[in-house]
Parts: structure tokens; sequence; C-alpha cells
């Protein structure tokens, strides 16, 4: 009897892990693809439960399922060093490379407006409720995103495979959702969004390896944090002539 519970716990395990893997693929197909032509409403139900879902799994799977303590996810300073020369790295070259060169070619100017339906979505209208959503996802959603990809889908993927292969899976699965969020404001057949998809996939490699490394999140997190606060930089230059000042 105990034999064959032991042997239905890794399956459960690694289903678990499997679905923690394109569970954010779907919802985000769901409400930015599948619900687009449907009241804002709507979508903003899907993102909500599809963020509940998705963020409560990895503790409820854990401590309820596994019958393991959650430990601690940042156990000191290790990877703080890198974590943040590769974060403002990245956060200097986007808008270096942004103000410099791709503004000016306008190329991101058709994404304005759709940027700003977006975003008006949830209630952001003027510079202040940018700012606070801005806050929120490079603050908060960054460390969430962490803890669910590096912590929880990376960490399991490693009970089974070798941690390259868990690294390439994880930075797959974390890079999925994002082609679908790209491919709906540059076009399927762009190639801005492969381009910005696989910069998604190597952000996410770095992240697991740093993680694997230092065995903290407080250094992918802080170098998450100022690649999102980079994006919506960005973000607000395109989205300003359409907000209220």
């Amino acid at each position: 009897m105990h034999c064959a519970s032991s042997l239905r716990r890794p399956k459960a395990d690694l289903a678990a892990v499997l679905f923690a893997l394109v569970f954010p693929s779907l919802f985000t197909w769901g409400y930015f693809v599948g619900l687009a032509r449907f009241p804002v409403a709507w979508q903003q139900v899907c993102y909500m439960l599809g963020k509940t879902i998705q963020f409560a799994l990895p503790a409820v799977w854990v401590w309820g399922v596994q019958g393991r303590r959650l430990r601690s996810v940042w156990p000191g300073r290790a990877g703080v060093r890198e974590g943040l020369a590769f974060g403002l790295a990245i956060f200097a070259l986007a808008l270096t490379l942004y103000h410099a060169w791709i503004k000016p070619a306008g190329w991101f100017s058709p994404l304005g407006p759709r940027v700003a339906d977006k975003v008006a979505g949830f209630g952001v209208t003027g510079f202040w409720s940018f700012a606070a959503l801005g806050a929120f996802y490079s603050v908060l959603h960054s460390l969430l995103e962490e803890y669910y990809w590096r912590w929880f889908v990376f960490g399991q993927l490693g009970q089974y495979l070798p941690w390259p292969v868990a690294v390439a899976l994880s930075s797959v699965g974390f890079m999925a959702h994002h082609v679908i969020v790209l491919g709906t404001y540059f076009g399927w057949l762009s190639p801005a969004t492969y381009m910005f998809s696989l910069a998604v996939a190597v952000g996410g490699a770095f992240w697991a390896w740093l993680y694997q490394t230092s065995r903290s999140l407080a250094g992918p997190w802080l170098s998450h944090l100022w690649i999102d606060a980079a994006i919506f930089a960005v973000g607000y230059d395109l989205v300003r002539p359409w907000l209220i000042r």
C-alpha cells in the first residue's frame, strides 16, 4: 500500500508542474485573445481568476499536497549583486535602444492607442494610475512570477530532470505566455514578436541559473524588477498622448 502511494505521488507532482508550465499561456490566451471582443469586465474576471489560481497553486501544492513546509525563498543576499547587475544593464540598454533607435524610427508608434485601450480597461487613465500599475507589476508581480516560475516550476522540474534541462523547460514555459501578448500587439508573423519572446526566454534562463546557484529569489526578483520597470517606462512614453494630464 505504501509502495503504491509512493509511486502515485511523483506522477501527481509531475502532473502538477506540467499543468503549471502551460496554465499561464491558457488563461493569457483567454483574456487576451478569446475574450478580446467581449466586455472589458469579462477580460478582467478571466485575468483575476487566472492569476489567483496561478499564484495559489505553488503554495497549495507544496504545503497542502506534498505536506512540506514552505521554506524561505529569500535566505540571504546571495545572487543580489549578479541580479542587480543584469537587471540594471538590461534597463539601461532597453531605454537607450528605445530612445536612440526604436522611437525615432517609429516602430512602436502603432502600439500607443492599443496599449492605452488595454490599460484603460484596468482603470488607468493618467500618470499616477499608470505609475501605480507599473509599481505593482515591477515590485510585486515580478516577485510572484519568480516564486512561481523559478521556485516552483523550475524547482519541481529539477527533481526529475538535470538542472540545465529544467532551466530550458521552465524558460520556454515562462516565454510562452509572453508570445501571446507580443503576438497580439506586434502581429503573429512579426520578427519583433519572436525576437522579444526569445529575450524573455533568455531572461528566464538567467534567473533560473541564478536561483540554482544562489538558492535565493532575491537576485532574480531584483533583476526582474528593473526589467519590468524598463518595460513600463517605454509603455508610458507610448501611451502618454492618450492619458489624462
